[in-house]
């Protein structure tokens, strides 16, 4: 099966740059999302980084033209139709995943394959809702999807090998670098750095340290690009709640235990760069 056309359901942050790198590797691109206000959003987010590459000197003012000329929006996800393959971004909220995945089974053709773009949650709850289980994979892309290489692709108990091989060789089309896991929570990524971050976060809580020398001494002891505090702040802080929630309602692993001041910074909305203020103030 040869991918050419693709949707993504959610123009946010992960589903713009979902939507961008597949225009830049040559696919026809439908995406959509609940409302016209967070659709126009998305797309504005994908021109402006079109034309940063433009300034760059990365892409030609005809470039830009192609891959703009390759996306279109949409509301009606009755237009999702002809998709060879369907990625969904949108909230990290199963029950939605699962509605969405409901209805993409019965609109799209059905050879098309369905993937989401979960950073946590069962792949197989969302395949079993569809009469296509066998089609149905992880694609987890990681943020800013246009400059992080890795995609974990996430095998079910049902997902077929062909569908895995497809899903591999169109990752590697966009440029990206895939690894294989199971479909258990947190994958591979996430697994090992919410390992990471929780201790960091209790760490900071116990005042081992300040903020800004928990961030050197990985930055420069350990050569990471960005303290784990800093990358906190980058992600999001009601993100990474969410997930180590997750794994820890899953796996019953008290290393998974949300710290309390993780909790607390949530509460207060204190999310990072998103909010102007997490770990680190932004302006």
């Amino acid at each position: 099966m040869e991918i050419k056309r693709v949707g993504v359901v959610g123009c946010g942050l992960m589903g713009s740059g979902i939507t961008e790198v597949c225009a830049r590797s040559g696919y026809d691109v439908l995406t959509t999302d609940i409302k016209q206000e967070f659709l126009d959003k998305g797309i504005g987010n994908i021109w402006t980084s079109l034309e940063r590459g433009v300034k760059k000197g990365r892409l030609t003012e005809q470039e830009k033209d192609a891959i703009a000329g390759r996306i279109r929006g949409t509301l009606n996800m009755e237009d999702f139709s002809d998709r060879d393959l369907v990625i969904e971004a949108a909230i990290e909220n199963m029950a939605e995943k699962k509605k969405i995945f409901a209805a993409l089974d019965k609109i799209c053709p059905p050879n098309a394959i369905l993937a989401s773009n979960t950073s946590c949650l069962s792949v197989l709850d969302m395949a079993i809702v569809t009469k296509r289980p066998d089609k149905v994979l992880g694609l987890h892309f990681f943020n800013p999807v246009p400059v992080m290489q890795l995609v974990e692709i996430v095998k079910t108990l049902v997902t077929s090998e062909e569908v895995i091989s497809i899903g591999e060789a169109f990752c590697k089309s966009l440029g990206k670098q895939p690894v294989h896991c199971k479909d258990t929570p947190g994958f591979l990524a996430n697994r090992l750095g919410m390992a990471y971050l929780v201790y960091v976060f209790r760490c900071y809580e116990q005042g081992i340290a300040s903020k800004e020398d928990i961030d050197k001494a990985m930055r420069l002891g350990f050569n990471h690009p960005m303290g784990p505090l800093e990358l906190s702040d980058f992600i999001g802080l009601d993100t990474i709640y969410y997930i180590m929630v997750s794994m820890y309602e899953e796996l019953h692993d008290p290393l998974f235990a949300p710290p309390v001041i993780l909790k607390k910074m949530v509460t207060a909305g204190q999310l990072g760069r998103k909010t102007g203020k997490g770990f680190y103030e932004y302006k």
